[in-house]
């Protein structure tokens, strides 16, 4: 029985440690530049924190109705059973964040694979955000594609900042400023609550629901927090907040808090590293998700984390299922890294009971 547990605990510890080893050849080599490498972002990160603190008065009465959109569509490929087809749109942020953001993020891209010969009102679809690092649609449409045999459509939305939307300047997942991630996020939130909108009211979708690995996971929580109707909220491998990642966890070690001190300085502020940090975990404190209102079916939220995870803490998790009464919390064995490869059906399960805790909505007479 001692051998057992000894070896458990192993296998745990070699998870928690190949999170490290990645997150050090991801961010502590030279391989890589820094994230944050411009600094802060100026007026942008002054109107960004105004903009996100604005949200909360907003949102304890009434939600705002998402922009409605029209996405341009093209066929990618179609088989005698499903039908993958790829859209374009303007992004549905507002003036003051379309003039924020940089211009190769003004237009949204999303990837829709939806199943043949079932009526819109007898499928679900969820749209799948995107992780760190995550550029392309194949990852989530391989994580989604499974789901068809159960009439679950899965929709995946390019993120600012990423793939073709990514700036000319910035290389690979490493943004720029800080501004840029509060930027991300934002228009994530709002270009996601708008493809929702599309499926309930143009794709007339029986049931819908959000998800995201990661970084993915906690701009769904906050979509599924925002949205003004239920839908199934599957956060994966998430924290409550963004401090965890970049102040806490492995990313602190890929963050260039030296140029961050130095752009300070140059607007005559004058701080040491640690009242940098400090800095940041108060910026980032905007994204923390227990602020944001309780969904609301919050039964039908599930989060699904790894029992050694080194980017997230079990206790961040908790913190959300604690803020969030009704929802659930899977544990899957594994680190972060390993949970990302080795555990799309628990994935896959997830969406599923969530779904499955929505009401099928009242056909249109």
């Amino acid at each position: 029985m001692v051998t057992v547990k000894m070896v458990t605990v192993n296998i745990g510890m070699l998870h928690y440690v190949i999170d490290h080893i990645y997150g050090a050849f991801m961010h502590r080599t030279k391989l890589s530049p820094l994230f944050f490498s411009r600094g802060w972002g100026g007026s942008k990160l002054e109107l960004l924190e105004r903009m996100i603190k604005d949200l909360f008065p907003e949102v304890e009465g009434q939600n705002r109705p998402p922009t409605l959109i029209q996405p341009i569509w093209r066929t990618v490929w179609e088989t005698r059973t499903a039908c993958l087809r790829e859209g374009v749109f303007r992004t549905t942020c507002d003036e003051q964040l379309i003039g924020a953001l940089p211009p190769e993020s003004h237009t949204a891209r999303v990837a829709f694979l939806v199943p043949k010969y079932v009526p819109p009102q007898k499928t679900a679809c969820v749209v799948h955000l995107a992780g760190t690092g995550d550029h392309t649609f194949d990852r989530r449409l391989r994580l989604g594609g499974p789901l068809l045999k159960q009439n679950i459509a899965t929709m995946v939305l390019e993120s600012p900042f990423y793939g073709r939307r990514r700036p000319m300047l910035q290389r690979g997942s490493k943004l720029l400023c800080v501004s840029d991630l509060l930027l991300l996020g934002r228009a994530t939130i709002e270009e996601t609550r708008s493809l929702l909108h599309w499926l309930d009211s143009e794709g007339g979708f029986g049931k819908m629901g959000v998800c995201g690995l990661s970084m993915g996971g906690v701009h769904a929580a906050m979509v599924g927090s925002l949205h003004p109707t239920p839908v199934a909220t599957l956060p994966f491998l998430s924290p409550h907040s963004a401090v965890v990642a970049f102040c806490d966890g492995i990313l602190r070690y890929g963050t260039a808090w030296e140029a961050l001190r130095e752009d300070l300085a140059v607007q005559k502020t004058v701080m040491t590293l640690e009242e940098v940090r400090q800095r940041m975990r108060n910026v980032l404190s905007l994204t923390d998700v227990t602020r944001f209102p309780i969904p609301k079916n919050p039964n039908a939220v599930i989060f699904v984390a790894a029992t050694d995870d080194g980017y997230i803490p079990k206790h961040s998790v908790l913190e959300l299922q604690k803020a969030w009464p009704g929802s659930e919390v899977r544990w899957v064995t594994g680190g972060h890294v390993s949970s990302f490869l080795l555990h799309n059906d628990q994935f896959r399960r997830a969406i599923v009971d969530g779904l499955n805790r929505l009401e099928w909505k009242e056909p249109p007479l």
